[in-house]
């Protein structure tokens, strides 16, 4: 790993040796109202048992770079708000680097752009300096090392000269790869990304492959939410097929089947023949995720 990307953090806790990235066993999430903020009645991304994710058990190797996939309130962003720590699970255990996960600061978290505030008035250096905070402690000033990480995570994402532009004026694709370098500047291990592609031309796509493949020289852990399954296919090294449970997860061509995408994605999906092949026709358009 390269050592921009330190491995044992100065503050949080130390990783197990040889653990894997991400290990969850039996993890249940049910929602409540009122219950950890978070309300909804069955049927709005949960089970008719009220659960928004069920019996969901998997190990993420160190580096893997994982697309996790599924309909509209499948569960996605309960997924990696467990991972981040933000929600705890009903039952079950989520460990990161070996330890429970809400006790590390190395998780950086990206959730769906319709979640964040643009209109918020601060510049893209604060933004990034807000990945320092871990490391830093609250109620103490950056000092010269902050600030020289938060000059070399823009510049790592090629975003320098956006360092004291607001972040409400950039573009979509310059806001990814400001949050993306504010998980640079926490030299996070593990960085989630909800939906990150939502709404972004292919040249931002592509930028932002560039990066997640420079953080992957680097060995650090990606998983991204997605609504495009080509990309997933194409671009990651194993796909997670989820709908409150996991369907599948490995390989494209193993998770990916025709019979595992009718399963995850119900009555979205309906299998007809093309001279002699299989294909699936979607009867809705994606909207954004609620799950």
């Amino acid at each position: 790993m390269s050592a921009f990307v330190a491995k044992v953090k100065e503050r949080g806790i130390a990783h197990e040796p040889a653990a894997p990235a991400l290990e969850m066993r039996d993890v249940s999430v049910a929602y409540v109202a009122g219950a950890q903020g978070l309300v909804g009645p069955a049927g709005n991304g949960m089970t008719a048992d009220g659960y928004a994710l069920k019996d969901v058990s998997f190990t993420v190797e160190v580096g893997q770079r994982i697309a996790v996939v599924g309909p509209n309130g499948a569960g996605k962003s309960t997924l990696f708000k467990l991972v981040a720590g933000m929600l705890k699970p009903t039952r079950g255990m989520v460990n990161v680097y070996g330890r429970v996960a809400d006790k590390h600061i190395c998780i950086a978290y990206v959730p769906q752009r319709s979640q964040i505030d643009w209109s918020f008035p601060v510049t893209v250096e604060d933004v990034v300096m807000m990945g320092r905070v871990g490391q830093i402690g609250l109620f103490r000033w950056p000092g010269r090392r902050d600030w020289e990480m938060v000059r070399a995570s823009l510049a790592r994402v090629n975003a320098g000269h956006l360092a004291h532009k607001q972040i409400g004026e950039l573009s979509g694709g310059q806001q990814q790869r400001v949050f993306i370098a504010r998980a640079l500047a926490q030299e996070a291990d593990l960085l989630l990304l909800d939906e990150p592609f939502a709404g972004l031309d292919v040249p931002s796509h592509e930028a932002i492959f560039e990066i997640l493949d420079m953080l992957h020289r680097d060995g650090v852990t990606v998983l991204v939410a997605t609504h495009d399954l080509n990309m997933a296919a194409e671009r990651f090294d194993q796909v997670m097929l989820l709908n409150r449970r996991i369907v599948a997860l490995g390989p494209a061509g193993v998770a990916l089947t025709p019979d595992n995408l009718l399963q995850a994605y119900g009555g979205h999906l309906h299998r007809v023949a093309d001279e002699g092949q299989v294909v699936l026709v979607a009867d809705s358009c994606c909207e954004e995720e609620r799950g």
